[in-house]
């Protein structure tokens, strides 16, 4: 019998491998909850925060408090109804044991718990038990409190009961993340919680949330726990005032919808502003970030879209010759926020990313459109004002499009499309090929001498890339440098569907000088990728590279110092007044190749840092106020973060 033929016999039903209880979720986290990275941790403070949540939008609770304790755990309390605590007639168990040790277990399957839930699959507060070292929970029901610990998903003991005098009801669940299964690490980030519960406010005008971070390292002189309340009474339309507070509206009420039909819940609230060249939409279902958009979100541009047109013929803005204003053209400058409450959501994937209920499209185009004409009817300045941004982006885009033909044009006459600058690899996989856009001939010239010549391209830009947050789409194409980037990278028109199979390279690296000259450089080219095709950051495929700032030598010996803390290490292992030579670098082009090569661009000892959007909302408020036409807000901006830079290491 031949070696493979006993491999086969061997496989019978003994190994056939039977995952109980919650015994999946250990084995393969990543399935629940996407990543056991940073993003997987915070995902169990959303899971238990959407259950209070849940209940909220069943009018149940009032007030959910969030904090984050010294031990690393997270303890999530609201004023809702309670886990139910009784026997659950399959199970034998409690019902609280119930939901926190066995999936799929919950109160929004069917009809009975709740009209309209975020948990859709009911796996939350299990998957968090299973992936937590250990939870606490507390449950207030029926003047009575019953408390259950667990650990690693196993219930330690059973549940205990004992009379509560008042009222209260309610539910606390503590619990700390596995560090077994976060390898990554189990520290909570406060920004991205707070952005996160802070939407959550928005969404649920009059819910009262509130955050506290408890841990020594945030608290202040006097001790005292740092602490932000979120409570927004004009809900969404207050989300997109927020979002526009550094921006010129066109017309300073906020247009609000806010109907029903069918068991559906439509929300929607829109304001075009002056300064601005694109749209932002966000899209929730059920209190869900829908990224990937769906259904309502094809609703709201077709019924925009249509409306708008409708009334630039009957305000005489357009003839029937002229044609309709593309959807594109009537969005830009709009900040909307589409909230929708469905029933039973029908979400892609566990992610929960893209809605896809087909009813939901023509319940938002009805309900938006009865809305939107009745309000547009009774203010006929707005309507106008819209109209008028509209035809001026019309307009801007037909430029735009002459441009681009152009440089088609252009291009098929040439024997190359590539620019003449770009020092490309030779290998023709996008997905092992890298490009590096360096600052300067200089930078560049040692930067294509350093490389691995079979992996790695160079294209040298010439001086500062335009600022693409307040550049129209005709400058943009003209634009030499813009346009070596676009063909160089083969990103293709602004405005069109991302596809990666023309991306000629999956690690787009944005090397600058380490000065002030170098960060702005970063930033215009950073604001061209957000705003030019947002789709590259959010794909993951910008990085930005970190090459040293020092070098320490020391006889024949030297180090290479990334920051300061690394220099201050490697001079402090020297001993007193020890003999050592620092070399500070200012450019790229003080390097020479085979520093380059060795410290920034060689795959196995550099270090690169992957750009991410955690939250696509702040990045895009960051981005209007760093680099759009307001001079205040960004003075202000810097002011407030003026404490967290060390000006002695400026280098103006």
């Amino acid at each position: 019998m031949s070696d493979s033929s006993k491999v086969q016999s061997a496989y019978g039903a003994e190994q056939i491998q039977v995952l109980e209880g919650l015994e999946p979720v250990r084995k393969r986290p990543g399935m629940y909850i996407g990543t056991t990275g940073p993003r997987g941790l915070h995902h169990l403070v959303y899971e238990v925060v959407d259950n209070s949540v849940d209940e909220a939008l069943a009018g149940h609770c009032t007030d959910i408090h969030v904090s984050l304790n010294d031990d690393g755990s997270c303890t999530v309390t609201d004023n809702g109804r309670g886990i139910p605590t009784d026997i659950h007639p399959r199970t034998g168990k409690s019902a609280l044991e119930t939901v926190l040790t066995v999936l799929h277990a919950g109160g929004k399957f069917g009809s009975g718990g709740y009209k309209v839930s975020g948990g859709l699959h009911g796996v939350g507060v299990s998957v968090v038990n299973a992936l937590s070292e250990w939870v606490e929970v507390t449950v207030y029901r029926q003047n009575q409190v019953h408390r259950q610990r667990f650990e690693r998903g196993n219930p330690i003991g059973t549940l205990l009961s004992e009379p509560e005098p008042g009222d209260r009801t309610g539910t606390t669940i503590c619990f700390k993340p596995d560090i077994e299964i976060f390898s990554t690490g189990i520290v909570f980030d406060y920004q991205t919680l707070s952005s996160r519960l802070r939407e959550l406010a928005y969404l649920n005008g009059g819910v009262r949330i509130v955050f506290q971070d408890g841990r020594a390292s945030a608290r202040n002189a006097e001790g005292e726990i740092h602490e932000e309340v979120y409570l927004y009474q004009g809900g969404i339309r207050e989300y997109v005032a927020y979002m526009n507070q550094d921006k010129d509206p066109l017309h300073p009420e906020i247009i609000y919808v806010n109907a029903f039909k069918d068991g559906v819940q439509v929300e929607a609230a829109l304001q075009w502003c002056v300064d601005a060249y694109s749209d932002s939409i966000l899209g929730f279902a059920n209190n869900i970030r829908t990224v990937d958009g769906g259904t309502h979100i094809e609703g709201l541009k077709t019924v925009l879209t249509r409306t708008l047109n409708t009334f630039a013929k009957k305000r005489g803005k357009r003839k029937e010759a002229d044609g309709n204003l593309a959807g594109e053209n009537i969005r830009e400058g709009l900040t909307a926020v589409l909230s929708v409450k469905v029933p039973e959501p029908e979400f892609e994937g566990q992610t929960k990313t893209k809605l896809g209920n087909t009813e939901v499209r023509g319940i938002v185009d009805t309900l938006v459109g009865e809305s939107l004409s009745q309000y547009l009817e009774f203010n006929p300045a707005v309507i106008d004002m819209i109209l008028e941004k509209a035809i001026l982006a019309f307009n801007a885009a037909e430029a735009a499009r002459r441009a681009r033909e152009l440089v088609r044009r252009k291009s098929v006459l040439e024997s190359s499309t590539l620019p003449g600058k770009l020092a490309d690899c030779s290998s023709r996989d996008p997905s092992e090929s890298e490009i590096y856009i360096v600052e300067g001939d200089s930078a560049g010239g040692s930067a294509k001498q350093g490389r691995d010549r079979r992996f790695q391209a160079i294209l040298p830009l010439r001086g500062k890339i335009l600022n693409i947050e307040k550049t129209d789409d005709a400058r943009i194409y003209k634009n030499t440098e813009i346009q070596a980037l676009i063909t160089a990278l083969g990103l293709g028109i602004k405005g069109e569907e991302f596809k990666e199979k023309n991306l000629r390279y999956h690690r787009i690296v944005i090397m600058t000088d380490a000065d002030v000259d170098g960060a702005h450089i970063r930033t215009l080219l950073l604001t061209f990728f957000y705003r030019y095709q947002k789709s590259l950051v959010e794909g993951g495929y910008i990085y930005i590279a970190c090459p040293p700032l020092y070098k320490v030598e020391r006889g024949k010996n030297h180090n290479y110092c990334y920051n300061e803390a690394d220099l201050k290490k490697v001079l402090s292992g020297f001993g007193e007044k020890a003999n050592y030579t620092i070399q500070r670098f200012k450019g790229l082009g003080e390097m020479m190749p085979k520093q380059l090569w060795e410290t920034t661009m060689d795959p196995t000892t550099r270090t690169m840092k992957r750009v991410e959007i955690e939250d696509a909302l702040e990045a895009d408020r960051i981005f209007t106020i760093l680099m759009g036409d307001k001079v205040a807000p960004r003075r202000e901006f810097i002011e407030a973060h003026s404490a967290e830079l060390d000006f002695a290491q400026l280098d103006i």
